[in-house]
């Protein structure tokens, strides 16, 4: 056992997959903070969050020393309701702090992965293919064609095919407009570049992009059938596969700067199948990290997150015989683990769906560098 990420970031290694068993435990995100910390010490340039990439290009420009204040850019910043928690804000105080008198190169920067979206609930696509259109300087009526935004976001549009405007006619109207902003965007980039900046291409492009993936999703909201267990697993899907194409294209902005750690919940980031059982509805998708991985081979490294016991969302010591119950008698707050150091176990069985803890398996310990193992949520908080 460990408490030093460097013992499992190898010389090839740009892009560095740290995942949580759950979403409800802080404790993981304050041990995230220590890490990236040290991470940065070795060179690590930048750092993805499981939340909205287009928001968090505000939560970048602040860290960066851009103006505005904290609050607002915790609240506007994230989605998902990743703001809230304290470790997160912890962070962008001490990555703007940290980039304070630095020159650009060598600052930090953050950044969204994820999609704009819940599961159950994906906004319009208007604003971001708006933003494209105002950069672009096109006349076109997006919002004409959008119609309210609440037609979109309802959460109806996204679990009822009848119900959802992904299929009309005008949404595949907007899917071609889209592709033509795309395309322009392209053919254009050299004197939008130069009347412009790089950094404001770039943007655009991300709006865009967005804007393209949120088509997508309400188009397979509108024509996957209604049961529930192949729509939710298409829902899925869609997004995971998104979450990858924005992994790749951060790691393409950040390769001449440095590397960067992703910290996302497991599913998202483990080399394996990731399932999903809620009372009738099973679903089983290939996650981001099932994606990224082939395509960058070495590049990218995946440390399963694991817990013991939490008083945050009510878990008790696992039994011995399973695979936390190993890490529970090695390590006495947290710390890592090589994956291959455990012998075969059961699965653990005391979780809830309330909890949103997915424990460790032997298909997810397969495809792991590490374990971060965190034996009390409590003892491994920081204050």
């Amino acid at each position: 056992m460990t408490q030093d990420i460097n013992d499992f970031v190898t010389p090839s290694c740009d892009l560095l997959a740290l995942g949580e068993p759950t979403h409800q435990e802080p404790a993981f995100g304050w041990v995230r903070n220590e890490l990236f910390a040290r991470l940065v010490e070795r060179g690590f340039r930048s750092i993805a969050l499981e939340t909205d990439r287009v928001a968090a290009l505000a939560v970048n420009d602040y860290v960066q020393g851009g103006a505005g204040d904290l609050d607002t850019v915790m609240n506007e910043g994230f989605s998902h309701d990743v703001g809230a928690p304290a470790p997160n804000r912890r962070l962008i105080t001490w990555m703007r702090a940290h980039n304070e008198h630095r020159p650009p190169k060598e600052r930090l920067a953050f950044h969204g992965f994820d999609t704009p979206g819940e599961n159950y609930s994906t906004p319009s696509p208007r604003g971001y293919l708006e933003h494209a259109r105002a950069y672009l300087e096109l006349d076109v009526d997006i919002s004409g064609l959008t119609g309210a935004d609440e037609r979109w976001s309802r959460a109806e549009a996204v679990m009822d095919p009848a119900m959802s405007p992904g299929a009309t006619a005008e949404a595949e109207k907007l899917r071609l407009i889209a592709d033509d902003m795309l395309t322009s965007l392209w053919t254009r980039a050299p004197e939008l570049i130069a009347a412009t900046s790089p950094e404001r291409w770039l943007r655009a492009r991300t709006h865009l992009v967005a804007g393209i993936g949120l088509l997508r999703y309400h188009h397979q909201s509108a024509t996957q059938p209604a049961d529930p267990s192949p729509r939710v697993t298409a829902l899925l899907a869609a997004r995971d596969a998104l979450m990858a194409q924005n992994l790749l294209d951060i790691r393409n902005i950040e390769a001449e700067r440095g590397a960067t750690l992703v910290f996302s919940h497991n599913l998202h980031l483990q080399r394996c199948l990731s399932s999903w059982r809620l009372d009738d509805v099973v679903a089983d998708w290939w996650g981001a990290g099932t994606i990224v991985a082939p395509l960058l081979g070495g590049r990218y490294r995946f440390v399963a997150g694991s817990l013991g016991r939490s008083a945050a969302i009510g878990l008790q010591d696992p039994d011995p015989d399973t695979y936390e119950g190993q890490l529970q008698g090695r390590i006495p707050t947290w710390g890592l683990a090589a994956a291959t150091t455990l012998s075969p176990a059961r699965t653990r069985t005391d979780t809830t769906p309330r909890q949103g803890y997915f424990p460790l398996d032997r298909a997810m310990l397969d495809g792991a560098d590490a374990i971060l193992h965190v034996a009390d949520g409590s003892a491994a908080a920081c204050p």
